[in-house]
This record gives structure tokens, sequence and C-alpha cells, in this order.
């Protein structure tokens, strides 16, 4: 089955773009597009997709609010379209429940790459940008944790997977530092979560800074 998928951008060639991209995948249907948020939410409820990729900057109705709305709304899960001096756009996108963001001038293998992550559940927190971002962003603009309970809920080993996840390691990378397989690892995150009250490892890694399990720039 297809990975449904809306797109939502202000810019018409940076919107087409993308759908042709992702179209000319076997696995990916791009299902509607939009040219602002008012117009990507009634497309996700229309379409009901698995993926919206949403720019941060858009008339009316901006990416950010439309990924609230979203993610409070349905099951979509949502990609955010940003640049560098878009930082502190890109912070309450992560709060707002957006599962990871992508530079507008990404490489085609690393955009489908993205979406079929996204799609899976997963969330995208591998490359070294995102990391710095999440450090720089929690470091000056700290907010208290919001987890529905301390982190005292988690064992040692789900601490230490905790922090991990706070220093952007994939599943494999958190396997070889922990001595353990990845099936442990995939367990872990799933108590994390699970025990916190967080969406998904965006979340995670937010927790990990704003809990001070972590500290920004901390190796």
């Amino acid at each position: 089955m297809s990975i449904r998928v809306v797109i939502a951008d202000d810019q018409e060639l940076v919107r087409s773009g993308f759908a042709m991209i992702l179209d000319a995948q076997p696995d990916i249907e791009v299902v509607a597009e939009a040219g602002d948020g008012a117009g990507a939410l009634a497309a996700v409820r229309a379409h009901r997709p698995d993926v919206a990729l949403l720019d941060i900057r858009m008339p009316g109705m901006d990416g950010i609010e439309a990924a609230r709305a979203v993610c409070a709304q349905t099951d979509c899960r949502v990609l955010m379209l940003t640049t560098f001096d878009q930082d502190d756009y890109v912070y309450d996108a992560l709060y707002g429940g957006a599962s990871g963001f992508l530079l507008k001038d990404v490489r085609r293998d690393d955009l489908v790459h993205a979406v079929r992550v996204v799609a899976a559940g997963e969330s995208l927190l591998a490359p070294t940008v995102t990391r710095r971002l999440i450090s720089d962003l929690t470091a000056r603009r700290p907010r208290p944790y919001t987890g529905s309970v301390g982190l005292d809920a988690l064992t040692a080993r789900e601490r230490e997977t905790l922090k991990l996840l706070g220093r952007g390691l994939s599943n494999a990378e958190i396997a070889v530092a922990m001595v353990v397989s990845e099936h442990t690892v995939k367990t872990h995150v799933s108590n994390v979560l699970a025990k916190l009250g967080l969406r998904d490892r965006v979340q995670a890694v937010i927790a990990a800074y704003e809990s001070g399990l972590i500290t920004p720039g901390a190796s």
C-alpha cells in the first residue's frame, strides 16, 4: 500500500517539485497540494494521508498552527520544511507535534527517505543539524518538562536510552553504545515513550534536555 502524502507550501515551484519527486516513487502517492495552512488542514481531513509535508511560513494559517491541528485531530504524521534562519519556528513545530523537519534545499534521496521514515512511525532525528538545533533551542528557550510522570519512573537502562536519544543516536547506534540488541533498544524506547506520555522520539529528545538528564552541548 502506498504512503499517502499532502504537501503544503506557498511557493508553487517548491510544492510541485517535491510532488514530482515523491510521485515518482513506487510506494509514495501525493494525494493533495495546498498553498497555505488552512488548505493543508482541509486536505488532511479530506484525504487522510499518512504524512503531511508543511512549510513553516505560509500566509494565513502558518505551518506551525496547521501542524498542531493536524497532530491533534488526526493520525497523520507531520514533516516541517524550514531554513536555517527559522530556528525558533522549528522549536515551536516540534512542540506542536511534528515528527521532524527538512531544510528546503534537501536532496532528492533525503526527501524520499524522510517521508518513508516518518510514515513508518519514526522521527527524523539522525541529521546533525537536528541535534544542533534542539540543543541550541532548549538552551535559549528553556521550558519546564511537561511529561505525564517524572524520570524516576524509568529504569536505569531506560534512562540511559533516553539520554542517548537526546544525543540524536539511532537505534543501531544506541545498541552499540549499550551493548544490547536493536530489539532490546526498541523495547526500551517504547517503554520510555509510554511511561513519559510522549508522542515520539522528537518529544523524547526535548524531554531529555528539559528534564536536565542531559545539558545542551553535552557530549
